[in-house]
Formats: C-alpha cells, sequence, structure tokens
C-alpha cells in the first residue's frame, strides 16, 4: 500500500502589492516540515538593498522562531518596519511564529505627554498604509493618530497592529503627540497589548457609551504598563458616537483619572439619530454643546469632530472659528491641508489679543500695587474676566 505524503502546513500572506503600491510590501511564508529557508525577493530595490532585505528576512525568521519556510518577498520599497510586520503577519497567519520579529528602536524616547497639553489638531493616519506614516510627524499637526478603527478592514486588523507597533519603535514624528485610535472594545484590549509597550501618548476608545468601557481599557493599559515598566501616563481620549454616549458625557469623562478630553465622531452620531449631517452641523450643535459643558465640568478638553470635505477649506475654516466659539480646544483632521487652517480657526484674534494683553497689563499694575480691585481706564474688571484673558495670553505665546 502506497505510503500517503505528508500535507504542508498552510501558507500565510500579509501586505499589499501591485503597480499602485509603494512603501509596502507582499510577503507569503509557506512553512516546511524541513529543508531550511528559501527566499524569493522581488524588489524595486534590490539592486541596492538586497542582501540588507535578505540579511533582515532571516534575522527576523530566526526571531520568530521559524527554522523551516519558503518566503516570497513583493517589495515596493517597503521600509525595514514595514516588512518586519508583514513578515510577522505572515508568520502568525501560517500558524508558526513562536516569538515576535519587532524591528530596533530607533525613535529618539519622546518626553512624556501632559495632560493638559496643547491639541489643536490632530492628524489621522490609516493603520495600513506606511506611507502615509513616516512623513506624518512632518506637517505640523499637535497630534499624529495611527488608527486602528475605521480605516482599517475588518480582515487586517492583525496586520495593522504589528504595522503601527513598529511604526511607534521607528519613525520620530518630531513635536506630535502620539495617539492612536484602538478599536470598539473588547478588541481594542489587543491593541493596547501591542502600543502601550512602544511609548504611544495617547489612547482614542471609540464608540464610548458607559465609564465601564473607559475603566476597562485604563486597567488594560496599567496592567501592560506594570509589565514593560513603563512609567509615563497613557492618557485616554473616549470618543462618544452615539446618543447613549452623549447622555453620559460627565461620567465618561469622570471615569478615569487618565482621561484628558472628550470627542465626538459626528457620523456615527448622527447614524444613531437618524438624521441627515450636514456642512452647517445644526443637527450637531446640542451634542456638541452637551460634550463642551461635560468636558469643563470634569475638568477635561474638550475636542470636536473631524471636518470630512478635504476640498472645502473656507467650510473648515468656518467651522473652527464656531467650534472655537462653542468652548472646543480643537478638533481633527483627515488631511494635512486641513491642519493650518484649523490652526487659524482656533487661534485668537488680534482684537481678542490686544485686549486680553491690556486686562493683564491692568492687572499686573494692579498687583504691583497691592491692589484687589483691577480696572481699565473707568471700567471695573472682574476676577473670571482676568482669569480668561491670562489664559488666553498664555495660549497665544505658546
Amino acid at each position: 500500500m502506497a505510503t500517503r505524503k505528508a500535507k504542508e502546513p498552510a501558507s500565510g500572506s500579509a501586505g499589499r502589492q501591485g503597480p499602485e503600491v509603494r512603501s509596502d510590501c507582499r510577503v507569503t511564508l509557506q512553512p516546511l516540515r524541513s529543508g531550511g529557508l528559501a527566499l524569493s525577493v522581488k524588489s524595486k530595490v534590490e539592486p541596492y538593498y538586497g542582501l540588507a532585505i535578505d540579511e533582515q528576512l532571516r534575522a527576523a525568521l530566526k526571531a520568530l522562531g521559524v527554522r523551516h519556510a519558503r518566503v516570497e518577498l513583493d517589495d515596493a520599497g517597503a521600509l525595514p518596519f514595514v516588512l518586519a510586520a508583514r513578515l510577522e503577519a505572515a508568520a502568525r497567519r501560517a500558524g508558526v511564529a513562536g516569538g515576535d520579529a519587532r524591528p530596533p528602536r530607533l525613535a529618539p524616547t519622546p518626553a512624556p505627554s501632559v495632560r493638559d497639553r496643547r491639541r489643536r489638531s490632530r492628524l489621522y493616519v490609516p493603520g495600513a498604509e506606511p506611507k502615509f506614516m513616516v512623513n506624518a510627524g512632518l506637517y505640523g499637526a499637535d497630534g499624529v493618530i495611527l488608527d486602528l478603527e475605521d480605516s482599517v478592514h475588518p480582515a487586517e486588523k492583525d496586520a495593522a497592529r504589528l504595522l503601527v507597533r513598529n511604526a511607534l519603535r521607528t519613525i520620530d514624528f518630531g513635536g506630535a503627540e502620539r495617539m492612536v485610535r484602538i478599536n470598539q472594545l473588547p478588541l481594542g484590549l489587543d491593541d493596547l497589548e501591542a502600543v502601550v509597550p512602544e511609548g504611544v501618548d495617547l489612547v482614542l476608545i471609540p464608540k464610548v457609551e458607559t465609564p465601564a468601557q473607559v475603566r476597562e481599557a485604563a486597567e488594560r493599559i496599567a496592567t501592560v504598563a506594570r509589565r514593560v515598566r513603563r512609567r509615563a501616563p497613557v492618557w485616554l481620549m473616549p470618543i462618544l458616537e452615539s446618543a447613549l454616549g452623549i447622555e453620559n458625557a460627565f461620567a465618561i469623562a469622570r471615569a478615569h483619572p487618565t482621561v484628558a478630553a472628550l470627542t465626538i465622531g459626528l457620523e456615527d452620531y448622527t447614524a444613531d439619530l437618524g438624521v441627515v449631517k450636514t456642512p452647517e452641523g445644526a443637527e450637531t450643535d446640542w451634542a456638541r454643546r452637551r460634550l463642551v459643558n461635560a468636558a469643563r465640568a470634569a475638568g477635561v478638553q474638550a475636542i470636536d469632530s473631524v471636518y470630512g470635505d478635504v476640498a472645502d477649506l473656507e467650510g473648515l475654516a468656518a467651522w473652527a472659528r464656531r467650534s472655537r466659539a462653542m468652548g472646543f480646544e480643537g478638533m481633527g483632521c483627515v488631511h494635512p491641508r486641513q491642519i493650518p487652517v484649523i490652526h487659524e480657526g482656533f487661534a485668537p484674534t488680534a482684537t481678542e489679543l490686544e485686549k486680553a494683553a491690556r486686562i493683564v497689563a491692568a492687572f499686573e499694575e494692579a498687583q504691583a500695587k497691592g491692589l484687589g480691585v483691577v480696572s481699565l481706564g473707568s471700567k471695573m474688571i472682574d476676577p473670571p474676566v482676568v482669569k480668561r484673558a491670562l489664559a488666553l495670553v498664555a495660549r497665544a505665546k505658546a
């Protein structure tokens, strides 16, 4: 009787390939029962970096515990952190990864982010698209969000998580706060396991409706931080995207000491209400004002949603001015061209600054004279007005 040949284990693939792809690669890993490693590399940069790519693949496979495999690489200029993430995802999908292939830490260790730091703008970057990650810190946004939620196809969540983990280890985002939007819980807990050890400053939690969800995320972060001996805080920004979330805004803001800000997701919120989202936003005014009031009452920042029409910069400028007038301190953006418009919209006007400077000067003069009353000309200035002027001048200096 003929002996049946043992079937080789299933292969795994990750990444993208094709004529339109850049800064990415496609890796296919076929585990073998014996025979060592057989590497097949097709790369746009092979004449320059072929040897380095071969060495990286072999080192990463060793770190993953893969000794026998056939590996095919179709490379469209992927940086080492991308290649490592794609190879690890392929090995995991093939069920043979016994370790991880995270690259050496290249990014400088940033100073810990502070709870009330300036957050005028936050730039969303798809977590599955490495071509957008590398230069994300050059555009001047106050924060860069590596997004693992809506911008990532459900079938690619595992691969995107590894890509974002590696990006945090290797990319210098400059002065931008390093943010990650995790997936809706409970899937987002796996995201926290990956990103908390890698220096993320702030985590956005989507579709939050109860304080318990915030506490669950905070507890997982604390567990991971203890395990990796991380001392720097990881701040939280819950995203309220439903009627129930808005109703519970104050309780959510007070759910944990690491909550630094609240924000709102208008696409999901309007869908939950069953209304049409308009450029003017009248249908969401009440919810946005409710969020601002809850955030102020809880002592955290109120951050507005994104403005989705990238081409309408005039509409964005008007939205940003209204948002600031409501009490928001910043908003999201989906394209770098929106950043300077948002910054201008949230900056105090020349008239406001001039008036605030006069009030601050009058306050300092009163303080020097030991007076308890501040006056500007013939008008008495109330303490709340002085406080607001001081904050405005300080923000303008920053």
